[in-house]
């Protein structure tokens, strides 16, 4: 795969008002219909599924997302990685998950593993009432399915960072059993799935390269005029060479 240039978009984590207490969540019906308004998508940061402004942005993540498509015959995982803080990378793996399911015989999971700084709950106005990820490998006795949050796009589901409830930042859930368990059964439950991991930055900590080790590809986002080469260039290091899809620059960063 090539470098990509994304076109300017919305950034992430604007301010979104209270939320009420959501319900139990599921997987819903393959039969769900789209949810959203546009001017919902705009407020979520999230690319249209029709023509209309920003054409030049939609075709970019189809060609990104056509391109992976082409690296397996199988679904996938793909760490969405950024190089630094403000690289505009949960905003990237938020609209490639989006991307997967224009095509109607594909579904996306889209997971937030930045557990320090996340922003996809958020960003995207679900109240993550149930808990995330963080809380599903802290309770062995945890329910996953209860963790599944809709989106308002049909065959994209959430599964939001949560709150640790032991403090501690520093466990290495990344490489956990637990973890690697989580991924394998998410991803083998439906055979149209695609998985996407919304990683931490990969430059001034290790857990972008433990997620690289549960994930098949690899992409890095770079923010446009915001990260030198040498800095691109020691990200990309940290992954292995076959696992490496390229480089998608932001300008939104």
């Amino acid at each position: 795969m090539n470098d990509l240039h994304l076109p300017p978009a919305p950034p992430d984590g604007k301010s979104a008002p209270p939320l009420s207490t959501a319900t139990r969540q599921r997987m819903a019906p393959r039969t769900e219909s789209l949810a959203l308004t546009p001017a919902q998508l705009d407020d979520r940061a999230i690319i249209p599924y029709v023509d209309g402004a920003n054409r030049k942005l939609v075709d970019a993540f189809r060609e990104l997302r056509t391109r992976l498509l082409a690296t397996s015959n199988d679904n996938f995982i793909t760490l969405v990685a950024p190089v630094s803080p403000g690289c505009g990378g949960s905003f990237v793996a938020r609209n490639l998950a989006v991307a997967m399911t224009f095509d109607q015989s594909k579904s996306a999971l889209l997971i937030d593993c930045n557990l320090r700084r996340p922003a996809q709950d958020r960003s995207m106005r679900i109240d993550a009432a149930n808990g995330g990820l963080v809380n599903y490998l802290e309770d062995p006795d945890a329910d996953v399915e209860t963790m599944l949050y809709e989106t308002g796009i049909p065959r994209l589901r959430l599964i939001p960072a949560g709150r640790s409830r032991l403090g501690d930042t520093e466990t290495e859930y990344f490489a956990s059993f637990r973890m690697r368990l989580l991924l394998d059964s998410l991803r083998s439950s439906y055979a149209d799935r695609y998985l996407f991991l919304d990683s931490p930055p990969v430059l001034g900590a290790p857990d972008a390269r433990m997620l690289a080790d549960l994930a098949d590809v690899v992409v890095l986002v770079a923010g446009y005029g915001r990260n030198t080469p040498a800095e691109i260039a020691a990200a990309a290091s940290n992954f292995e060479p076959a696992k490496f899809a390229g480089v998608v620059f932001n300008e939104n960063a």
